[in-house]
């Protein structure tokens, strides 16, 4: 493709985006419980309070604590217990990451079905979480959140760019890959769309940094490890074909991932993964939307 129509495709494309970010897209309550987090005199009782105001916020708080994946030691049935055992920086994390999702959710449809995507994102984050402390990497709150909005470009395209979602689809059911199909119909790819927003944001550069290279661990520039964390607890979900998304379909494991987590081959990444069978069965069996 001429290089001067894809910089046009390109800059079209982020102009959409930044109309995009300037859109109300965080609802009140998870404002407020979010200036109670950086609140230092904020205590338990009136977070759970406000959380409580907001019943799909709850639910998928408990959801995430109660995750087979996520491995806290006991059942979690309330909120204020959850905020005590999983900690206000991964709570306010959580809450963020979750009011993201929720900004660019969109109607169901053929192409995007929102129970399945969510069930993608929500297994990946809890898997990047409990493998980055399986290797003894201490980054599990950053894996999760990293995790949880790895594909976040995907809505995002689904909802504001449809044409181009129909665009792509065609392209890979003709026989292309998800990720050229979007960068040569948007000049991005979802991982570029999700950078842009998570920068937006004002999330850590690390996490957009894992956002950016979900696909491509060996390019990370932030902390190739929490990105490796997440290529493979992503990669996993193709691998296991539990929790997969059909937009990952045309993905490979990126060989970085085996030097970046000090894994000896190809083969010992496979056994490594197959151990998360059971664990990613129960995932699902868990999970609330």
């Amino acid at each position: 493709m001429d290089d001067k129509i894809l910089q046009e495709k390109r800059e079209k494309t982020a102009l959409v985006l930044t109309n995009v970010y300037n859109l109300p897209s965080m609802s009140a309550i998870m404002m407020e419980v979010s200036r109670l987090l950086d609140d230092p005199s904020t205590n338990t009782d009136k977070l759970s309070k406000m959380i409580g105001k907001d019943q799909g916020l709850s639910t998928k708080i408990l959801s995430i604590a109660n995750s087979p994946l996520y491995g806290l030691p006991r059942k979690v049935s309330t909120i204020d217990f959850a905020i005590l055992i999983i900690g206000f920086q991964d709570i306010k994390n959580i809450v963020i990451a979750l009011s993201m999702i929720d900004s660019f959710k969109n109607k169901s449809d053929k192409n995007l079905n929102q129970e399945e995507f969510w069930k993608h994102s929500i297994i990946t984050g809890n898997a990047a979480k409990r493998i980055a402390e399986d290797l003894g990497f201490r980054i599990g709150g950053e894996a999760f959140v990293a995790g949880l909005l790895h594909d976040l470009g995907i809505p995002v395209i689904h909802k504001y760019f449809h044409s181009s979602f129909l665009e792509i689809i065609e392209a890979v059911n003709e026989g292309g890959i998800f990720l050229e199909a979007e960068f040569n119909t948007l000049g991005m790819t979802h991982a570029e769309i999700g950078r842009f927003l998570a920068a937006k944001w004002n999330l850590p550069a690390p996490l957009v940094d894992a956002v950016i290279h979900h696909h491509d661990p060996g390019k990370s520039e932030e902390n190739e490890v929490l990105t490796a964390v997440v290529h493979l607890a992503d990669y996993m979900t193709q691998f296991l074909e539990l929790g997969a998304f059909y937009w990952d379909s045309t993905n490979k494991l990126d060989p970085a991932v085996l030097e970046i987590l000090k894994f000896e081959n190809e083969e010992a990444v496979n056994e490594f993964m197959e151990k998360y069978r059971e664990l990613f069965t129960k995932e699902l069996e868990a999970i609330r939307l």
